[in-house]
């Protein structure tokens, strides 16, 4: 198997500048099934979940042409079915954005459950009310194939009775051609979500109020297509300011919106850590030893959850007592039993750890149990003393382009060992 190993105690020093949001790029790429002519996407990752959401859309009869590593045009017009595969799908979550994409443009979709990291169950039945407001039928049907089915889609006032980023993503894509206005209240307020507003308006949408709490949707005829940079990746800068936070380092994080990070500086502040703001780029420093705090997380603008266990490997080191409690997921602490084999004290109950933090974390064997727990690891090697190994890095792969490289760059000293060259390239390359 394909794995880091990973020699810590080096402060990362330098810079290391960031990709594409990963989360915008995953609802994104959907949305191009809506547009009526070919569509150029910019500043996309390199990540193996944007490779696979092109193949989905290529196997749905989409013309999708490599510009550069970081840029594809799709001609989403040659689409001529609404039934996805299962052998794709099934191996990444987002895959249930071509649920509101399809049904958009068809008003119907046959799309398998999704697939992607496990923490917890993760419903769609908020995604399938939002639907069926609309006048889609919805059913789950052999093999756990979504079925949607709808005369036509006609706007609705939508409450989701949690916040829920996936369902208010999907009501957009479904509601954007629908006949009528769609009110979405309780809307997710993420930057992605605002993100996907702004591409979709660029193709002749009528999207207000996309990073509130009430998303007003005006539907249209046609979306003709658009040339759009997705924005940089909030938790890949955020994993990066960790690990400049974990080794005593000093890194310049470039290609950023600050704003976007705030919930993620304040905490790393408050553990003693030393930022600077600028325009587009943020230094991250520490000289004194991290500090124990106590993160819960939120929907956005609170702490991201996705963040968390990357905050919590410095935690394991932060002088006292820290509480992380997680307000988002029911089971996202499996990357604690990992900590442990590097030596961190940690107890966990439910949606609560506790972190009683340890002079030291000793290289160990370990495994990404899923895309942001295998950051953690790594930010937990790079400061351990030692080597440590971390297994099932396909998981990281999912979500960060070029990790070894830009760590690399920073002064880490990290190499990815592969028993079969050719296993686990990312498909972005070929």
């Amino acid at each position: 198997m394909d794995k880091f190993v990973i020699t810590g105690g080096n402060p990362l020093k330098g810079e290391i500048r960031i990709g594409g949001a990963k989360n915008a790029a995953v609802a994104i790429i959907p949305a191009v099934i809506l547009a009526g002519d070919v569509c150029r996407l910019e500043n996309l990752p390199n990540i193996s979940d944007v490779s696979v959401l092109a193949k989905i859309l290529q196997e749905l009869g989409a013309t999708v042409t490599r510009i550069s590593k970081s840029t594809l045009e799709i001609d989403p017009r040659p689409i001529n079915t609404y039934i996805a595969r299962h052998e794709l799908v099934k191996n990444m979550r987002a895959s249930y954005y071509l649920y509101g994409a399809l049904l958009g443009r068809f008003n119907k979709a046959r799309v398998p459950m999704p697939g992607g990291c496990f923490f917890g169950i993760r419903p769609i039945d908020l995604h399938l009310k939002g639907f069926e407001a609309l006048g889609a039928t919805t059913k789950i049907v052999e093999n756990g194939m979504v079925s949607l089915d709808a005369e036509k889609l006609v706007g609705n006032h939508i409450y989701l009775d949690i916040v829920s980023v996936g369902a208010t993503i999907n009501i957009m894509l479904a509601a954007v051609r629908a006949e009528g206005v769609t009110v979405i209240e309780n809307a997710a307020r993420e930057p992605h979500i605002v993100d996907l507003a702004n591409f979709l308006n660029s193709m002749g949408a009528d999207i207000m109020g996309a990073g509130t709490g009430v998303i007003k949707i005006r539907g249209v005829k046609d979306l003709h297509g658009t040339t759009y940079s997705i924005i940089p990746d909030q938790i890949e800068a955020g994993t990066y300011m960790a690990a400049a936070a974990a080794t005593g380092g000093d890194v310049m994080i470039t290609n950023v919106t600050p704003k976007h990070l705030e919930s993620i500086t304040a905490r790393l502040r408050q553990m003693g850590v030393t930022i600077e703001e600028f325009d587009d780029r943020l230094r991250v420093t520490r000289t004194e030893p991290l500090k124990a705090c106590n993160i819960k997380t939120m929907p956005h603008p609170g702490f991201p959850t996705d963040m968390q266990p990357q905050a919590a490997a410095l935690l394991a080191v932060a002088k006292g007592i820290s509480i992380v409690t997680e307000g988002v997921w029911d089971n996202r602490f499996q990357y604690c039993d990992e900590l442990r084999k590097m030596g961190a004290s940690v107890s966990v109950d439910g949606k609560i750890a506790v972190f009683q933090g340890v002079d030291k974390l000793m290289g160990a064997p370990v495994r990404a149990t899923d895309l942001r727990a295998g950051a953690a690891m790594i930010i937990a090697a790079l400061m351990a003393d030692g080597v440590t190994e971390i297994e099932q890095i396909f998981h990281i792969e999912r979500g960060y382009e070029d990790i070894v490289e830009k760590l690399r760059g920073a002064g880490a000293q990290i190499r990815r060992v592969s028993d079969e060259p050719t296993r686990g390239a990312n498909l972005m390359s070929s």
